[in-house]
């Protein structure tokens, strides 16, 4: 599209350059590429992206221009993601069901569905319009999924799964496996049957290799809006609230409950039966082993609130020192009780 033609898609206000010359695509500052637009979150690396060879530059509301014609924004990279999504669009499977597919009983399709080579569509399942649905997913009985949603390949969906609007899953994730639960039997443990569904709420995202949880009775929810990254581990009967970050390799135990808007840091966990409340958050392997309250965030493990966490951090490196200084002031109380001692005999 032309330089015009963005800015206007970017709601941007454009100063200098031809608005009709046209953007080829988006590129970082650190590799700037002819007919390219990057993006700056502040004026300080304005004058680096002004002397490369960049057609124009996204940059905030008030940047002063020198070189580069600017696509002034206030909030660039939401405008410079927008952009990616302009000119760079995915590609989309042709509509249609791949002649290796097989589609079992009663099987509803909506329009401009497409289902990719080598699928296995169960009986009484509900494809809403447009879903791309790519090689090698396994979708079992029951299931529903919204207009829109795209299942990326080597996709596991179990009986009865409910997939929103919107949704994307990406390969090798596992929705509505049954739960790790067990009960003791004497010696040994008896398999607890999980009847249970999990449902996914309207524009989720997951990473690669995710696995949901189908409830021991009732349903796992992933609420509105959330995004999970690669590798994250949620157990039977957890409740995710919506818009909720799950960075890689989180795992989340049964029946834990989630707020809106709560975060979870790289390799954290929460223990089992554990509440977080609307915007709390967890830093990087934290192990949330209590409620946590709104709006707190938490580190370390076991987690403790962050300004708590940072003190105890800060004062880890003076233990040895502390350590030598009790041992001589035991040593110097051991010599004056001794002194008394001996002056009382």
């Amino acid at each position: 599209m032309t330089l015009r033609e963005l800015a206007e898609a970017l709601g941007a206000e454009l100063d200098g350059g031809s608005g009709e010359v046209e953007v080829v695509g988006v590129c970082g500052l650190d590799n700037p590429t002819p007919g390219h637009v990057a993006y700056v979150e502040d004026e300080r690396r304005l004058a680096e992206a002004e002397s490369g060879s960049l057609l124009a530059v996204i940059a905030p509301v008030g940047a002063k221009r020198a070189e580069k014609p600017l696509l002034r924004v206030p909030h660039p990279r939401l405008a410079y993601a927008r952009a990616i999504a302009l000119l760079a669009p995915t590609q989309r499977l042709p509509a249609g069901v791949h002649p290796t597919a097989h589609m079992g009983e009663g099987v509803e399709l909506g329009e401009g569905v497409a289902v990719g080579a080598h699928c296995v569509v169960g009986d009484g399942a509900s494809i809403g319009q447009r879903v791309q649905i790519h090689p090698l997913v396994a979708i079992g009985r029951e299931v529903q999924i919204g207009e829109d949603s795209v299942v990326f390949p080597n996709v596991t969906l179990y009986d009865g799964v409910r997939i929103g609007a919107r949704v994307i899953i990406h390969s090798g994730s596992v929705i509505g496996s049954e739960g790790f639960g067990y009960v003791q039997d004497g010696e040994r443990h008896m398999h607890v049957p999980h009847t249970g569904t999990v449902i996914v709420e309207d524009d989720v995202e997951m990473g690669a290799n995710v696995t949901v949880d189908r409830a021991t009775t009732g349903a796992t929810v992933i609420g509105q809006g959330t995004k999970i990254d690669n590798l994250v581990q949620i157990a039977h009967n957890v409740k995710i609230g919506r818009n909720c970050l799950l960075a890689g390799q989180v795992g989340v135990s049964g029946s834990v409950t989630m707020g809106d808007g709560v975060v979870m840091a790289g390799q954290s966990g929460v223990a089992d039966h554990i509440t977080m409340g609307k915007g709390a958050a967890a830093g990087a392997r934290a192990a949330v082993v209590r409620d946590v309250p709104a709006g707190t965030v938490v580190a370390g493990t076991p987690a403790r609130p962050l300004p708590e966490q940072l003190r105890m951090e800060a004062a880890a490196p003076r233990l040895p020192e502390l350590v030598r200084t009790v041992r001589e002031l035991v040593r110097r109380l051991a010599e004056l009780e001794a002194r008394l001692k001996d002056s009382s005999s």
